[in-house]
């Protein structure tokens, strides 16, 4: 994840909607190695990576508790070898293995 092309964390997992197949937000490892939260509206997907305008915009997990309780960790749901195809609105395409 980049604000202004200066890599600010990465994203660790995807928070998906349980009723639908769509991307609420991310959980993103920052450099502090802090987890925090990125709402999918929020983010702009750039070609393989996530941009944002502000470092302002990740949240403390511990203040994401709405989009917790609404969503189930793509990890939790597909494990540590999958990787989410996210469109630009959100929806989940599909589920593609990692190379290892």
């Amino acid at each position: 994840m980049r604000i202004h092309g200066i890599e600010l964390g990465r994203i660790v997992d995807v928070l998906v909607d349980r009723v639908t197949p769509r991307a609420l937000g991310f959980d993103v490892l920052c450099g502090d190695q802090a987890h925090r939260f990125l709402p999918f509206p929020l983010a702009e997907l750039n070609g393989d990576g996530v941009e944002i305008d502000s470092p302002l915009l990740l949240v403390d997990f511990g203040q994401a508790a709405f989009y917790r309780e609404q969503a189930s960790s793509l990890r939790d749901l597909d494990g540590e070898m999958a990787r989410a195809v996210v469109t630009p609105d959100g929806t989940i395409e599909g589920i593609a293995p990692q190379p290892r």
